[in-house]
């Protein structure tokens, strides 16, 4: 298909994996990972792939207009495969402003670079929008978000990227981008930056620290595996329909609680512990404003038309996690006191 191909985000948790996947899985593939290297992006992610000849690293802002139209002027991506975003809603809370220059503004840089560049021979080409299930809103006690649930937005994060979306449809529609979306659950695997839940729970078990729950902790999530997210990205960017929306879930919910006491027995195994020493951990305290009660993604269009499907439960998927951050204490480590954002130097600029 395509063969320079700019992945945006690279070095965040899910794109680091993306990265990899098309990296080693598509050698004659020229492939760009352009990052900003805000808190999130850490290139300790890719150490695997970043001597790989086909593998180049750019450090730019998406939101930096004249930089990302020159950047597609001189490397002619042919695709984007755009994963860079601000996404923790707590943070969105507090500085709605930098998820509208970056989900919104940024999004339209790219579209606006890769449309002037290619506009009129769009053929071969696909601009790739990765979105999350929190665009559509909340769920009551059933039901399940489809690719044509109307959006409802309830936090300042979910509204930027239902933005987003809405601008890449339009681009569509108006300038005959050819363009694919997808709409995920919640990742958790290796390489997750330790705000989200699985790995500061993992974090603050490790450490005896206290584990915060929302509320009353019923809050449910469908989680997805960050491997199996990459492949599914693989599938829809290959295979995926031009103009389609593609939906990608876990196949499997779970209340915050009913998570978070799962991940503290298997903790407790792992580390030989007495069982029930870390939900003693476990606590409670003040919802968050705009707190959805319930996401969850019917992900049947992406398994009929694509074969795609999760490789691990979320307890085979949990386990393995664990295990991860266990003989990688010297990453997790180098992410929560910040000597990771001193790799890019060292890297680079040797």
């Amino acid at each position: 298909m395509n063969k320079t191909i700019l992945i945006t985000g690279g070095a965040g948790f899910i794109g680091s994996h993306v990265v990899r996947l098309f990296v080693n899985k598509y050698p004659n593939y020229e492939i760009y990972n352009l990052d900003a290297l805000t808190y999130a992006g850490n290139l300790e992610n890719l150490k695997d792939v970043e001597a790989k000849t086909n593998y180049h690293f750019i450090k730019a802002d998406i939101n930096d207009e004249n930089l990302i139209t020159h950047l597609f002027q001189k490397h002619q991506f042919e695709s984007v495969i755009h994963l860079a975003a601000e996404s923790h809603v707590d943070r969105s809370i507090k500085d709605p402003l930098a998820f509208v220059k970056t989900n919104i503004i940024g999004t339209l840089n790219l579209l606006n670079a890769f449309k002037e560049l290619w506009e009129g021979n769009f053929e071969g080409k696909r601009f790739y929008h990765i979105s999350t299930d929190e665009v559509y809103g909340t769920l009551g006690e059933s039901g399940l978000f489809t690719e044509s649930t109307p959006y409802s937005p309830n936090s300042p994060y979910s509204a930027s990227k239902a933005s987003s979306d809405h601008f890449v449809r339009a681009y569509g529609e108006t300038y005959n981008i050819p363009y694919v979306i997808s709409n995920c659950s919640n990742n958790y695997g290796q390489n997750q930056f330790p705000e989200k839940l699985i790995p500061l729970f993992i974090n603050n078990i490790i450490n005896n620290k206290s584990l915060p729950v929302y509320g009353d902790g019923n809050y449910t999530r469908d989680w997805l595996y960050v491997v199996d997210h990459a492949r599914a990205i693989d599938l829809v960017f290959h295979k995926g329909k031009n103009t389609e929306t593609y939906n990608i879930g876990g196949f499997n919910e779970w209340k915050n609680i009913d998570l978070v006491q799962l991940l503290c027995s298997q903790m407790d195994k792992k580390l030989g512990r007495t069982s029930g020493t870390s939900k003693k951990l476990i606590t409670f305290v003040k919802d968050r404003p705009g707190h959805d009660l319930r996401y969850a993604i019917d992900a049947n269009k992406i398994n009929k038309e694509l074969s795609w499907e999760p490789s691990v439960t979320f307890e085979q998927g949990l386990s393995i996690t664990i295990d991860w951050y266990l003989n990688n204490q010297e990453w997790l480590n180098h992410v929560t006191s910040g000597a990771y954002q001193l790799y890019y130097e060292k890297q680079y600029y040797k």
